[in-house]
């Protein structure tokens, strides 16, 4: 992707994304980092996790459950999922959950060409 590109949030409510954030907030209230700067350095993680996820992570997995919701909205698909197993490739791992969210994003940005 090239430098122009926006990059989705969605990776800043992670467990990485939220420490990033809460360290952040705390260098800025201790008056040791700009919020312009703050900001900049979200949006490196944000292009940065999306890049790596991207190019560097090949497993995959198959899921089965019930679907309790699903939401399209801004070019974003939203769906709420229950009683959902997770099967990793190659007869791996079985993972259950009560309650799943799924939130699936166009891979370009609107206006970014084909």
């Amino acid at each position: 992707m090239t430098s122009g590109q926006s990059f989705y949030e969605l990776y800043r409510r992670s467990s990485v994304g939220a420490a990033l954030t809460d360290t952040l907030d705390d260098l800025i209230t201790a008056n040791r980092i700009d919020p312009q700067l703050a900001m900049k350095i979200l949006a490196n993680f944000d292009r940065a996790i999306t890049e790596v996820l991207q190019e560097k992570v090949r497993s995959r997995l198959t899921f089965k459950g019930s679907l309790d919701t699903y939401r399209f909205c801004d070019e974003v698909w939203t769906f709420q999922l229950k009683n959902v197993t997770f099967k990793m490739e190659n007869g791996g791992q079985i993972v259950s959950a009560d309650k799943v969210k799924i939130v699936a994003c166009t891979a370009k940005p609107q206006g970014s060409g084909p």
